[in-house]
């Protein structure tokens, strides 16, 4: 389906794709008795579909639009972010620090100036910035903490879901979020169920629910960055935390939640380093240093930026907070080598190395067998 969009975005197309694929989709149901050549009409189904899907967005984009109940519904919501950006200012967040705050809970980045983007992208820091799951964990696993869900989970599911998606249209709908929205959509269904909440196929079904809807964001780089780590986190974090056995971990608590959170940013930063290359030009060497540091601060600051909507005294002790982070941030960006500058590498090149990526996550797949450990699933 990707490579469908990918074709249909660079090449114009002659004909109207959707009748043939809906003759190539009787095709693929003819073929029942015959498993691969099955297989390879689905293939082609799916070829087709990105193109289909592809052709009707350029043939919208082009007609007049008019406003959609969603775009009210954002619209509405962009106003209420106003206000509360509002309350931010009167209760006397100010300069970086609020646009910190700004950027991190409501996706406001339009006062972060030069110098703390710098800083935040050399010391490997900018995906705290940008509204995404860490974000959306925090705030769905904050409502699960008050609401009954072994009670009532089915109700209390729809809560917490309704509330993200309500939080997504406060911030805009970033593609980041979004993503992040519709997966946790699908881990509270799939939780009522006792089924399976998060593997590589839950993320591909996100990501084709995604694409159907509006094509062209197969092309943006949130999109991309965000699939990307999210894809490598659900494929290499296992294969990490399996260096020590589950006995270790439970007679050493605190290895486990270091080691975990090592195993999650080493993973997100394979998933995301050639695309950061690709579009950046550079590589943070920090980045691990800097996820201690960034991650349980964005959990307060969120935590806090709720708080002082409610109890605006709270500011100064949020104001500390970001200042603290900005400040850390800043020295960790002046280390030497913190950052690998002028990368410049081709599409191609970026192909070959998740390639590369891929096969050693297959070589490993094959050996831990041989080594007596037990393959991730």
């Amino acid at each position: 389906m990707i490579l469908g969009i990918i074709i249909a975005h660079y090449v114009s197309l002659p004909i109207t794709i959707l009748p043939v694929l809906a003759g190539m989709v009787v095709v693929a149901l003819l073929l029942y008795k015959f498993a691969n050549a099955q297989s390879v009409a689905i293939v082609v189904c799916c070829l087709l579909l990105g193109m289909c899907v592809m052709q009707y967005h350029q043939q919208t984009t082009n007609q007049p639009q008019t406003e959609t109940r969603l775009d009210r519904s954002r619209n509405f919501f962009l106003q209420q972010r106003e206000q509360l950006l509002q309350r931010f200012n009167d209760s006397g967040l100010d300069g970086d620090a609020y646009a910190v705050v700004a950027a991190m809970s409501l996706g406001d980045k339009s006062a972060l100036t030069r110098d703390v983007k710098s800083a935040y992208s050399v010391s490997g820091a900018s995906h705290v910035l940008a509204l995404s799951g860490l974000h959306l964990g925090i705030i769905y696993m904050l409502l699960s903490l008050f609401l009954p869900r072994r009670r009532w989970p089915a109700l209390s599911q729809l809560l917490m879901i309704l509330v993200v998606w309500a939080f997504v249209l406060l911030v805009g709908m970033p593609v980041s979020a979004v993503r992040s929205a519709v997966m946790l959509t699908i881990y509270g269904v799939l939780s009522i169920g006792r089924r399976n909440k998060m593997s590589v196929n839950v993320l591909a079904f996100t990501a084709f629910l995604m694409l159907m809807w509006n094509p062209a964001w197969l092309f943006d780089v949130g999109f991309q960055m965000s699939f990307m780590a999210v894809w490598a986190i659900l494929l290499f974090v296992p294969l990490f935390t399996s260096v020590f056995s589950d006995q270790y971990y439970m007679e050493h608590p605190w290895v486990a939640k270091v080691w975990g959170m090592v195993a999650v940013s080493i993973a997100a930063q394979l998933g995301v380093a050639p695309l950061i290359a690709y579009y950046f030009g550079q590589f943070s060497t920090c980045f691990l240093l800097t996820n201690f540091l960034v991650v349980p601060a964005a959990f307060i600051i969120l935590c806090l930026s709720i708080a002082v909507l409610l109890f605006p005294p709270l500011a100064y002790l949020l104001l500390y907070i970001v200042n603290g982070l900005n400040a850390s941030l800043n020295t960790i960006a002046t280390f030497p080598g913190a950052s690998i500058g002028n990368l410049h590498p081709t599409i191609l090149q970026v192909v070959l190395i998740y390639v590369l990526i891929v096969c050693c996550y297959l070589l490993i797949e094959r050996i831990k067998p041989i080594m007596g450990s037990t393959p991730s699933r």
